[in-house]
């Protein structure tokens, strides 16, 4: 057997192993570079460490170490807070606001599952009390975090440029993170529409100040207001989504207004002055840890070592695989199909399913250097190509397999479990055998790049 073969055979026993034994995937990509790089390639410490993204490293630490100062001194929840009072409390509307919202955090730099975890639980609350479907809730929070997860600041967005730019490819930052934003809001919109969110438009909104007039009545807030929903019917579907403004979440306070300044700076800095966003962020943390260093006090422990962890260890591999030659060989072998288009949605496939049960930034980190030999024969535009590979990969995280679809499944509250686990399993096997087919014929066949 050859010593490429062996170290892609290494390659899926990782992802099979993390994925059944709940191992964190990048310490067995390590292991997996130490065992593969010295004992098979005899490479030596030095070129199996050359592979380890130092820079990747740095916008991993820094931009969840900023986001958990934004969670621990509230700065999230006022984002939430104001993001409800936005729309007056339209239960229509709290679907797309929760939608709007994850994509916003994962835009300015939070990690996809520390978005949902934030959102997730206020939205899966908001689905039990007000009747919304909690598969429409939870499909809105994933997409919405995807959505906006390929920014040029984000986390993937970060990682994803990176390779592109570390294998000499050509790259598109805002075609990469306008074909995500795009695939899934429209996929958001279909969801909204087939699981009862036009329904929604016919709830009725009940402000703070109806509520201080039922309560002076004595009376119920319907009855204080007339009641109904204008179809002249008083006992049609009705919803309160009341608004307090002596909750703390609320108020700005200093810690909350310069850590909003903060993420504006991080934003301009990236995108006006072009300054490296890891390195920026850190920064930014370490002023806001300066002055307010109680609510700062947790933060470092907050960093999501385990992605840090995951994206190094499984990017380290593909450097040991690039270092013995086992990339170009791959790639020739999908060349050798004879026929680009269908490798190119065979990789789209592969991505999608081992992602849904596996790790999206893993498979990306993988996929993509896979695929470098055979885009570099020009036959297939670069630009497209990756987009529809990062999209197949990670629009699949509603599955409940996936750490985004446990989140989702783990915070909605009086549901049935198990009926809810086998909804979610139906919807992201749905996306897996239609999505990348999609982004392959829109994204692909056009020869995008």
């Amino acid at each position: 057997m050859s010593a490429e073969l062996i170290s892609i055979l290494v390659l899926v026993v990782v992802f099979v192993i993390a994925t059944t034994r709940s191992i964190n995937m990048g310490a067995l990509a390590f292991a997996a570079a130490f065992g593969v790089g010295g004992l098979v390639a005899d490479l030596d410490a030095d070129k199996i460490f050359a592979g380890f993204p130092g820079d990747l490293f740095v916008v991993l630490v820094g931009v969840t170490y900023l986001f958990a100062i934004a969670r621990a001194n509230g700065t999230t929840d006022w984002l939430v807070h104001a993001s409800i009072r936005l729309v007056r409390g339209r239960v229509v509307l709290i679907p797309w606001v929760m939608f709007v919202l994850t994509g916003a955090l994962t835009a300015i730099g939070a990690v996809s599952p520390a978005a949902v975890a934030i959102v997730a639980p206020i939205a899966l609350s908001f689905a039990a009390r007000y009747s919304i479907s909690p598969l429409l809730m939870g499909a809105m929070v994933v997409h919405g975090a995807q959505g906006g997860g390929f920014s040029p600041i984000s986390i993937y967005g970060s990682i994803v440029n990176g390779i592109v730019e570390r294998e000499g490819l050509p790259g598109s930052e805002i075609a990469l993170f306008l074909a995500s934003l795009v695939v899934n809001l429209v996929i958001a919109a279909i969801v909204f529409v087939l699981f009862g969110g036009l329904k929604l438009s016919r709830a009725e909104t009940i402000d703070r100040d109806r509520q201080k007039a039922a309560a002076m009545t004595g009376g119920s807030a319907e009855e204080a207001t007339g009641g109904g929903t204008g179809d002249g019917e008083g006992g049609g579907d009705r919803d309160v989504v009341t608004l307090d403004a002596d909750d703390d979440a609320s108020r700005l306070n200093p810690a909350r207004i310069a850590t909003l300044a903060a993420l504006v700076a991080l934003v301009v800095a990236v995108l006006v002055f072009d300054l490296d966003a890891g390195l920026t962020s850190i920064t930014l943390a370490v002023l806001l840890s300066t002055v307010w260093a109680e609510d700062s006090r947790n933060a470092v422990s907050q960093i999501a070592w385990p992605t840090v962890l995951l994206i190094c260890g499984v990017l380290t591999y593909v450097g040991v695989l690039d270092e013995m030659g086992t990339i170009d060989w791959a790639g020739e072998g999908v060349s050798d199909i004879g026929v680009p288009l269908l490798s190119a949605v065979l990789l789209c496939y592969i991505g999608a399913l081992v992602s849904a049960f596996a790790s999206s930034v893993g498979i990306m980190g993988a996929l993509i250097p896979l695929a470098v030999p055979f885009l570099a024969q020009g036959e297939i535009g670069a630009i497209g190509m990756v987009a529809a590979l990062a999209v197949s990969a990670t629009v699949v995280d509603v599955s409940p397999f996936s750490t985004n679809g446990a989140l989702v499944l783990a915070a909605a509250p009086g549901v049935d479990r198990e009926r809810f686990f086998r909804q979610l399993m139906m919807y992201g096997g749905i996306v897996v055998a239609v999505v990348p087919a999609v982004v392959w014929l829109a994204l692909v066949v056009p020869d995008w790049g």
